[in-house]
């Protein structure tokens, strides 16, 4: 005996060892714990005990031992009976008659064993007669199997709904018992000879569906279902289809190997080949990968989406710890583009007007999204309809609630743009998340829509929740801010009124004429600075503006560009005069941090250009650099958020006070900026004429107005 033939008596030993186990086992636990009621159970019975002699005797004489033979003859025989009782669970064993005569067929067919058995004894030294009878009983075994099948076919197919949960286990494992043995002899049959590693792993393989047979022996197996999760069943279908591949390349070449020459090396060489190209191009393309997965599901599954992973992967993508890379805003648009293996996203924010700005992109950086990303029209459709835009309708003109109207032409335009999924948080718009186009082409669905719905609205939760956290962080600040400029100005109060006795006193008691004249002018001088800080320190907050007056800004753009001509270069570049209403001072402030933001941001040598220019009814002024530039996020979640800044050792306080200022004279600030290619803030006041007018239609709210040349 070779050391190949002896490592299959191991295997083959210890497989029907472990299938006379596994098969006395069930029978002990039926006949203890079974359901009585059941009409199979002492077929059911029967057979795992004869299953547990066959495998016993096959381990002690081999597989086909006469023993091993009659006992396999007698196992097969209950099975046969067990199925006949199941089809008298619903009362079919008076019903369809027909399917009696096969019974008895194949009951008669597995007689024959027996006697072949007896002609191989007797006559079994003529070679002749032994081939004909091996050949004779493999026919028989595979005429029984084939039976066995078509009764259980029937079995499960004509059964009721109820029924079928009943005979669900039961079926699958007689047809599996089956199906193995007539794979088996039809093998054997055309090779001539018995396969020795599928006779080896039989008893194992009949053993263990011995112990499935005990599942569907139970009165509860109609509520046992087996529901792989998704990844055992994507493992599952990669694992049959590598041991397919290998199954045929073994077929091929045996076949090519009788013919001789070099078919067999050819063969194996192409084998290798196709092997290698196809675990290329599984490895290499995400596309082929994502096809299969897609067919997989859509015929494996009822539903597209395993919920209970895709919720665990968003809770995981949005609750990552800080310490990463990606800001929050990046993790929740990557989290809704996880589900649809989209794989780019934007996130859309909703500013005071209900326009929708960039705040964040995932893996997008080439598209160009303008300052207004969506109009307020756009908000108001996504927030009372709670409508998830299918793109692919919207090229084709195709609308639900009249969103072909408020769709801008970028996202129109913009081919790889496939989804427009609303952030709704207690029925109020918070935000939309535009989805790119997924690696494998398909539509929109009630799956798809149903689930992205359900995200946005906790998305949203979630973006609400950080928007009141970052609100209440800054009222904290400014409440300590507010507290400490109380300190400042108490101190300062205390140090000018110090200063001023000072004063009074050194008129009366200094002799010395010139001294009292240097000190005089020193201290009055000390005393009105203070006096003009405590002045301008009380107007913070303040409200709006209570005194206005019309302004050139074509004057007043030269006169900011000539102030700071000696330290950065600072261009004028448009002449054209708008008078518009506002308070020169309070203006020139905002301006000029402004102005000098744009200095800070630039190269030494690159200019900074300062432009009017009238606008319909306002009057605008740009300050423009081609400095660093500032991502949207920064620009919407920290440019105009008190302490938070740029800037080492800024106080992040600048940009805010401008915007208050320019609010407080009716106006707005506009600020347009990417990165690496910089900043443009647009300050717009109303022009005067306009002003007027406003004031003649509404008398009862005239300001003090003084008329001035710029």
């Amino acid at each position: 005996m070779d050391s190949s033939a002896g490592l299959v008596l191991y295997v083959s030993i210890a497989c029907y060892l472990a299938g006379a186990v596994i098969s006395t086992g069930p029978a002990v636990w039926i006949l203890r714990y079974g359901d009585r009621t059941r009409h199979d159970r002492l077929p059911l019975i029967a057979a795992c005990l004869l299953t547990a002699i066959w495998c016993g005797l096959a381990a002690a004489f081999g597989a086909f031992h006469p023993l091993a033979i009659l006992a396999e003859t007698g196992r097969n025989l209950a099975y046969i009976v067990m199925i006949f009782r199941l089809f008298s669970a619903d009362g079919r064993d008076e019903s369809l008659k027909p399917i009696r005569p096969v019974i008895i067929t194949v009951a008669l067919v597995q007689l024959f064993q027996p006697l072949l058995l007896y002609i191989h004894l007797r006559l079994g030294l003529v070679s002749e007669i032994a081939a004909l009878t091996f050949e004779a009983s493999a026919v028989l075994n595979m005429l029984v199997a084939v039976g066995a099948l078509l009764l259980v076919h029937n079995l499960y197919a004509g059964a009721g709904a109820v029924s079928r949960r009943v005979l669900r286990w039961s079926a699958a494992a007689l047809a599996a018992i089956f199906a193995y043995d007539l794979n088996l002899f039809t093998i054997a049959y055309l090779m001539g000879e018995y396969p020795e590693y599928l006779v080896a792993a039989r008893g194992l393989f009949v053993g263990a569906m011995a112990g499935v047979l005990v599942i569907g022996g139970t009165g509860a197996s109609g509520d046992l279902q087996f529901r792989p999760s998704r990844a055992v069943t994507f493992q599952t279908l990669s694992l049959l289809f590598i041991c397919s591949y290998l199954l045929v390349m073994t077929l091929v070449t045996r076949s090519l190997t009788l013919l001789g020459g070099d078919f067999a090396r050819a063969g194996q060489i192409l084998f290798l080949v196709l092997g290698i190209g196809t675990a290329t191009v599984l490895l290499a393309s995400k596309g082929v990968r994502g096809r299969l997965r897609v067919t997989a599901t859509k015929h494996l599954f009822q539903h597209r989406y395993d919920y209970r992973e895709e919720w665990l992967r968003f809770t995981a993508t949005i609750g990552r710890g800080t310490n990463n890379s990606a800001s929050f805003h990046e993790r929740a648009v990557k989290a809704v583009a996880d589900i649809t293996d989209s794989p780019a996203g934007l996130l859309l924010v909703a500013n005071e007007e209900a326009n929708l700005e960039l705040t964040a992109r995932w893996n997008w950086p080439t598209i160009e999204v303008p300052a207004v990303a969506g109009g307020y029209g756009l908000s108001g459709l996504l927030e009372k309809h709670i409508h998830i835009v299918d793109m692919g309708e919207v090229r084709t003109g195709i609308e639900h609630h009249g969103e072909l109207a408020h769709i801008p032409c970028w996202m129109r335009q913009e081919e790889d743009i496939w989804a427009l999924v609303p952030l709704i948080h207690f029925d109020r718009l918070v935000g939309a998340i535009v989805l790119a186009r997924p690696r494998i082409e398909r539509r929109l669905d009630w799956e798809d829509f149903d689930l992205l719905r359900v995200v946005g609205q906790q998305l949203a939760s979630y973006l609400a929740e950080q928007a009141g956290q970052q609100a209440l962080m800054d009222a904290n600040r400014f409440d300590e801010f507010n507290r400490r400029m109380a300190f400042v100005m108490h101190d300062i109060k205390n140090l000018a009124s110090q200063l001023s006795l000072l004063s009074a006193n050194a008129q009366k008691h200094a002799d010395n004429p010139a001294f009292r004249k240097d000190m005089l002018v020193t201290l009055r001088n000390s005393s009105e600075k203070l006096s003009a800080l405590l002045a301008r320190l009380g107007r913070y907050g303040a409200g709006p503006v209570q005194k206005l007056s019309e302004l050139d800004l074509a004057e007043f753009g030269r006169s900011l560009a000539a102030r700071f001509k000696p330290v950065h270069p600072v261009i004028f570049n448009q002449t054209q005069m708008v008078r518009v209403m506002a308070d020169r001072e309070v203006l020139e402030q905002a301006v000029v941090h402004l102005i000098q933001n744009a200095i800070d941001a630039s190269e030494p040598n690159s200019p900074v250009y300062i432009s009017a220019s009238h606008e319909g009814l306002n009057g605008q002024i740009d300050i423009v650099d081609a400095g660093h530039g500032m991502s949207p996020e920064f620009v919407r979640s920290g440019l105009f958020k008190p302490f938070i800044s740029s800037k080492d050792g800024g106080f992040g306080i600048g940009a805010f006070e401008a915007r208050e200022m320019i609010q407080a004279l009716g106006g707005r600030l506009m600020v347009e900026s990417r990165e690496g290619v910089g900043t443009r803030f647009s300050v717009i006041l109303p022009v005067a004429e306009t002003h007027r007018l406003s004031l003649n239609s509404n008398p009862g709210s005239e300001l003090p107005i003084e008329v001035a040349n710029g």
